[in-house]
């Protein structure tokens, strides 16, 4: 469930797009008027408001905010501002321009469905007039581009031969550390979620561990590592991004803004309430407390309007 909370009754976009441009006028810009407006209108009105803000100004409101705003705030609206499949197609830009980050381009992959993570490779494409996967290639090699440019397939039939046999493989693969195999690819790349699901829940019942766990305790390698953040997403996205969020938080001083950023605007609109409800059971603490005492300023407000009460 999402937490975006949209008044029930709103502005006309062109009143809102009036209302942000006041905003942004003189000597000083007012965040506060911004973020009223832009962290309480979902992926429609927030398109319908850019194009008001257009033809009324004959300028572009993205530009225009990138000049008025700054830091983290600057970064968080930018992304906000765009309609989600937008959005992931820019967070996996700026994955592939950081030479390349895992986390991000696995989190897209493997939450999105395969009809989903279509859609945003094509709005990738149009973008930027090149494919996902090329830029992929460009900054990765053998195992881990394979790895990022596998799609998983649709299907709610599972076969319990197939998870008993693809359950051992990947217990002998962790056991001799040979994470990068290609049939652990194989596995992990042309399964369906409910096919791989199962064979991760026979590896629990085997061999008493989930999955996950042994990627962690037997030295595993960046691979490894990042074979456990795609596992983590196919079975259950809501609480390996509650992780993600508790690791984002969970030291004082040393917060991890683009994490925190990424999940809070990304999930908002989807499911962040139920990451919220798991992000208290592990932490004992509210979402809205962490990032309360873990940043400041507008940027604070801004993230506590979107994780709503």
């Amino acid at each position: 469930m999402a937490t975006l909370a949209v008044p029930e009754t709103i502005p006309s976009a062109s009143e809102d797009a009036e209302q942000i441009w006041k905003a942004c006028k003189g000597w000083g810009t007012d965040e506060t008027a911004i973020i009223t407006i832009l962290a309480h209108r979902d992926a429609t009105q927030r398109k319908i408001i850019r194009l008001a803000f257009e033809e009324q100004y004959k300028e572009n409101l993205i530009m225009r905010l990138e000049s008025e705003l700054s830091g983290d705030l600057e970064r968080a609206v930018y992304l906000w501002i765009f309609d989600p499949v937008e959005r992931e197609a820019i967070i996996a830009n700026i994955a592939v321009k950081k030479n390349i980050d895992y986390q991000a381009i696995i989190e897209i992959a493997c939450v999105n469905s395969p009809k989903e993570l279509l859609v945003v490779k094509e709005e990738y494409h149009a973008r930027y007039k090149r494919s996902l996967e090329e830029d992929i290639a460009v900054h990765t090699v053998g195992d881990f581009r394979q790895a990022c440019t596998s799609e998983l397939y649709d299907g709610d039939e599972t076969d319990t031969g197939v998870a008993r046999l693809e359950a051992k493989t990947l217990h002998d693969a962790i056991k001799s550390q040979t994470f990068n195999h290609s049939e652990v690819i194989r596995i992990l790349s042309t399964r369906s979620t409910a096919q791989l699901c199962a064979t991760f829940n026979y590896y629990k019942d085997e061999y008493g561990i989930p999955i996950t766990k042994a990627l962690t305790t037997e030295s595993p390698n960046e691979f490894a590592l990042a074979l456990r953040v795609a596992i983590r997403c196919i079975v259950s996205p809501q609480k390996y991004f509650a992780k993600v969020l508790q690791n984002a938080v969970g030291k004082a001083g040393s917060t991890d803004e683009d994490a925190l950023t990424r999940v809070i605007v990304m999930r908002a609109e989807k499911d962040l309430k139920v990451i919220k409800e798991m992000f208290h059971k592990r932490t004992n603490a509210t979402l809205k407390r962490a990032v309360g005492t873990e940043t400041s300023g507008h940027y604070n407000s801004f993230l506590l309007a979107l994780v709503g009460n």
